[in-house]
């Protein structure tokens, strides 16, 4: 099982806050969840932080089968979907988003 990991890392601008989250979970996670491949689709918004912690404001997780499958997303109709849908939430936050693909190790739960 592979990750594919998006980190929106800055801040979204004052007074966008509600519009920027409502555009992610009606625009832009449907297409996400589109997807070729794509086994499972997370959006988290985080709530809190290490004092030195990068700022992010928002990890969006996406579980694939394979390297390949990652691969065969990014090259699909869906995907450039998304970069367009993408570009029209950039003007309610500054900063940046970049991408971490992760190979599962385990998947423990924890005990009683």
């Amino acid at each position: 099982m592979f990750t594919r990991t998006a980190l929106f890392e800055g801040k979204i601008l004052e007074g966008q806050e509600d519009a920027f989250f409502s555009a992610v979970e009606e625009r832009l996670l449907p297409i996400w969840q589109r997807l070729p491949r794509a086994q499972n689709v997370r959006l988290y918004r985080p709530v809190r932080r290490d004092a030195d912690a990068p700022e992010i404001f928002l990890v969006l997780e996406i579980d694939y089968p394979s390297i390949e499958a990652i691969e065969e997303a990014m090259a699909s109709p869906e995907r450039e979907l998304a970069k367009s849908a993408h570009e029209a939430i950039m003007s309610m936050y500054e900063g940046r988003h970049y991408h971490l693909v992760s190979r599962r190790l385990a998947d423990a739960r924890p005990s009683d």
